[in-house]
């Protein structure tokens, strides 16, 4: 290998980083914080109290050889995610990644839709990105560096008929607007902010019994007629993360098998 391609290829190793995951007990939060440290870097998991699929994850980091920290809290809570920021920190080092994936999902015909319903989805989905980006960000900036990675979803740029989900798809459409005004607010301070958009995945979101009888007609609708991988939502995270993508901010990036192309 030339010495320019080893020095290219070198840009995507997270090696001696340390990255802070929300929702990193399930999903496509727990893919992307298993490809933080198959990539080189040590990561604080945080998410619920109880999330059983925590221990999961802390075994697939464990067998990368790399560290791990399980923290639990609320997005809800700005102290919650304040203290476990802390606590990342004192036990890992500073934070240079940060990557906001908590979130839930629910149906529910928006004429009728229960006022809490719509509320709670808000405040998970948004207001608590929102509060994780502030904590994340404000660390950041004081050292005058860092990355952090928002999860949207296509569902923030297009509606999917028969899926009643205003409410989701509204949270998703505000991440992508987030991201891109703290990406422009931050940029000449050092800290980039990008969001991924995945379109639709197999994962335990997407086998909820509401959903259940859409599945094979998702994967229909998508031009590579399946469904998309946890883990390969794990690359394009690693790369934006990644010194790689080091002139990259404000980027929604699509994982759609190419639905947002039709």
């Amino acid at each position: 290998m030339s010495r320019f391609r080893e020095v290219q290829v070198n840009k995507f190793d997270l090696s001696g980083k340390r990255a802070f995951v929300t929702g990193a007990g399930s999903g496509l939060g727990q893919a992307i914080a298993i490809a933080l440290a198959e990539a080189g870097a040590d990561v604080a998991c945080f998410d619920l109290p109880g999330a059983a699929g925590l221990g999961g994850t802390l075994a697939a980091i464990s067998d990368a050889d790399r560290k791990v920290l399980l923290l639990d809290g609320d997005v809800t809570d700005p102290g919650s995610i304040e203290s476990a920021f802390d606590s990342a920190e004192r036990e890992l080092g500073e934070i240079e990644i940060a990557v906001n994936s908590a979130g839930i999902a629910n149906v529910a015909a928006a004429e009728t839709m229960p006022q809490s319903q719509f509320l709670r989805m808000m405040d998970i989905n948004l207001n608590g990105l929102f509060w994780s980006c502030q904590v994340e960000g404000r660390r950041m900036l004081e050292r005058g560096r860092g990355s952090i990675l928002n999860m949207a979803s296509i569902c923030g740029s297009t509606a999917i008929p028969g899926l009643e989900q205003a409410h989701y798809d509204a949270t998703k459409a505000a991440v992508i607007r987030l991201t891109k005004s703290l990406a422009a607010e931050w940029a000449g301070r050092g800290v980039r902010v990008n969001c991924l958009s995945p379109g639709f995945m197999a994962t335990p979101m997407n086998s909820r019994p509401e959903v259940a009888e859409n599945v094979r007609r998702f994967a229909e609708m998508t031009p590579m007629k399946r469904m998309g991988r946890p883990h390969e939502v794990g690359g394009p995270a690693v790369f934006l993360a990644s010194e790689a993508a080091s002139y990259c901010t404000g980027v929604d990036l699509n994982i759609d098998g190419g639905f947002l192309s039709i």
